[in-house]
């Protein structure tokens, strides 16, 4: 499989959620950074990205694809044995310089949220302003408590806490010494579901109202759809794609990526007068599509509609409620599976026969090499 194809130029899937360029100034500069564990396994090989003040960009892949690697090494945490780190235009890291991770002025929020069991609410968001004055700390770390929504709990310890309590305390004893960015790694794993979708609204509202630029660690494609202007997917220790979260879900540049950050299915097809003809339809064909004639068309369970039911040659196999919708896995003729997504009012029995219709509006292709 080649490289992708999409119908419409990335620009009409690509609503830029970050400020506007006059206001911004660039505050990270990562240029093809390597790190490597040992003397010949590269942990991640020519990580190149820039961030613009306020930015939210979200690390997307699988477990050990270089993520937190990545995040570790602009913090200082991890050396770089090749390329270089620039914040705010200072360099930090590269094979012969090393800044350690306290003058970087980068803050960071751990997995397992690190707070000082030992240490009241108050001390732990205060750890770190030991530069200002008794009462500038204790304003700030009023501020902070304010921000976070915890006023009136300084007092208590971590343990007497809930978790999303416990993840804002992380938050504010990273962001109280106003940092130039904040990391995060994987910061809503320890949390339950609901709770979950809370947080991630809560830390989105205040890295917004903040203008703060962060970097969240993630393996979750939701996660990263909901709170990223950009999304970088990793794959074996590289970046395979960088984008928004729109052009990452649409217009996906490797199969890989397709089936990441979502429900992906390739059908075989031809090209021929203008369409993508394959076993359950025609396909708008790419406008700018100049490459071989045999594909892989990307089929997303949105791009089919159930048309009859009891009739046709597809045949539902599977059927999976997600509240909002029903997402069927249907068996085609040639034996190969798709997924369609149907109304969550729209449930049809297990066996049955189905006529399919394509409802595609845009089309991504991948050359099908043999």
């Amino acid at each position: 499989m080649g490289a992708f194809v999409h119908e419409h130029a990335p620009e009409a899937l690509n609503p830029d959620r970050r400020p506007t360029p006059s206001t911004t100034r660039t505050v990270l500069d990562c240029c093809t950074v390597t790190c490597a564990y040992g003397l010949t396994k590269s942990a991640i090989r020519d990580v190149s990205f820039s961030m613009q003040q306020g930015d939210i960009l979200c690390l997307l892949g699988p477990s050990g694809c270089g993520k937190t690697t990545t995040l570790r090494a602009i913090a200082g945490f991890e050396r770089a044995v090749y390329g270089e780190i620039f914040i705010n235009g200072r360099l930090m890291s590269s094979a012969q310089v090393h800044l350690p991770p306290e003058q970087r002025h980068v803050g960071m929020v751990f997995q397992e949220y690190a707070l000082f069991p030992h240490l009241r609410v108050e001390e732990n968001i205060a750890f770190g302003l030991t530069n200002l004055s008794s009462s500038e700390r204790r304003a700030q770390v009023q501020a902070m408590l304010s921000i976070i929504g915890l006023s009136g709990l300084e007092k208590r310890y971590p343990h007497e806490l809930s978790g999303g309590q416990q993840q804002r305390v992380a938050l504010a004893r990273a962001l109280a010494p106003k940092p130039v960015m904040l990391l995060l790694d994987e910061p809503f794993s320890n949390l339950d579901p609901d709770m979950t979708v809370k947080m991630r609204e809560e830390l989105l509202q205040l890295l917004k109202g903040t203008q703060t630029t962060s970097i969240l660690v993630t393996h979750d494609h939701e996660e990263a759809f909901a709170i990223a202007d950009r999304i970088a997917v990793f794959q074996d220790g590289q970046i395979v794609q960088i984008d928004t979260p729109e052009n990452i879900y649409h217009l996906p540049t490797s199969p890989f990526v397709a089936e990441f950050v979502g429900q992906a299915d390739f059908l075989p097809g031809s090209l021929q007068q203008g369409v993508a003809s394959t076993e359950v339809g025609e396909f708008p064909k790419p406008a700018h599509y100049n490459g071989q004639a045999h594909v892989q068309v990307l089929v997303r369970p949105d791009d089919i509609r159930i048309t009859a039911v009891g009739t046709g040659e597809a045949c539902i196999e599977a059927r999976q409620f997600r509240g909002s919708e029903n997402v069927y896995r249907i068996r085609l003729p040639s034996g190969r599976q798709i997924h369609c997504s149907e109304p969550s009012t729209a449930v049809y029995p297990l066996h049955a026969l189905v006529e399919l219709e394509v409802i595609a509006t845009h089309t991504v292709l991948f050359e099908h090499n043999e």
